[in-house]
């Protein structure tokens, strides 16, 4: 079945003489894993905002399971989990709270709400934070209760704008794990919002890429890289004052001070590795197979 169904959905603000979204269509699955990657300005959130009915588009339709969501202004509600990028409506309340109305407001009984709030507190192991407000928690942990909001219920889809910012690497492998389950096992539909595509790359089963408003690209991630199929990833780390001399003419795209990417013919990788052996800079290099980030960033171009 279909979940979200996105025709022609163009989206202006005012003032502006370009649309935040162009002429934009999509179809999003029942139980997909859907990733939306763009930088930031590309469109994203005013998508996704216009998807949860928080903003009206200038035109173009969007239909949930069939239905318009501009048809009635609690429908959308009803149906999703949204996760803005930052902010939270529920500020003012304790997280158990929180959870507890988020899950009562969408349907569940008291005692149905309770033992759901009770659930996600230990699930995203917010035990020490759970008679505490937004304004006395970190950020992360701000981040991870926003999360658990929108899971309150179990509704039926999830959109998720950029969930893992402010978040320590371990408690980011954590959280794709519950999202993997909640898709896998629940048959949850999870669309996820991000720039982030090394992390994207790992759970989502189909993309769309945004740039200036418009989706340049989308379909399932494998198919998208054949694109890249004659050419290789190439990671190289050195020390940062000493950057290395590479042969041929790519120019390197730097991930961070002393590690840079690039992409690579595959003809032209035994004379790369020859140059990178015999460079006394290179601490470290690494030959793959192209990534999405490769494709996205052929694309889009770096940041």
């Amino acid at each position: 079945m279909t979940a979200y169904e996105i025709n022609h959905l163009t989206r202006y603000y005012p003032n502006q003489s370009q649309p935040a979204n162009d002429d934009i269509s999509l179809v999003i699955e029942e139980g997909e894993f859907f990733g939306l990657l763009g930088d930031n300005g590309a469109g994203k959130t005013t998508l996704v905002k216009q998807m949860a009915n928080l903003l009206k588009p200038s035109s173009g339709q969007v239909s949930l399971f069939g239905k318009l969501v501009s048809d009635s202004p609690l429908y959308a509600s009803q149906h999703i989990g949204y996760m803005p990028q930052s902010g939270m409506a529920l500020n003012n309340v304790t997280v158990d709270e929180a959870l507890y109305f988020a899950a009562h407001l969408r349907g569940w009984s008291r005692a149905d709400a309770r033992q759901e709030r009770d659930r996600l507190v230990d699930l995203l192991q917010l035990g020490e934070v759970r008679k505490r407000t937004m304004f006395q928690m970190s950020g992360g942990q701000k981040r991870l209760v926003a999360l658990a909001t929108c899971m309150a219920a179990r509704p039926p889809i999830m959109i998720l704008d950029e969930p893992t910012n402010d978040l320590a690497p371990q408690t980011r492998i954590r959280v794709w794990d519950i999202l993997r389950e909640a898709n896998a096992n629940d048959g949850t539909t999870v669309i996820l919002v991000t720039h982030n595509v090394l992390e994207a790359e790992k759970v989502i089963q189909r993309v769309a890429i945004m740039k200036d408003g418009k989706v340049i690209a989308k379909g399932r991630p494998g198919a998208l890289k054949a694109q890249l199929s004659r050419q290789l990833h190439l990671e190289v780390i050195f020390s940062p004052n000493i950057p290395p001399t590479l042969p041929g003419s790519v120019k390197p795209h730097q991930i961070s001070p002393g590690r840079w990417h690039l992409l690579i013919e595959r003809d032209e990788a035994a004379t790369y590795i020859n140059s990178l052996s015999h460079d006394l800079a290179v601490e470290d290099f690494r030959l793959s197979t192209a990534t999405l980030e490769d494709l996205y960033l052929s694309m889009v171009g770096p940041a």
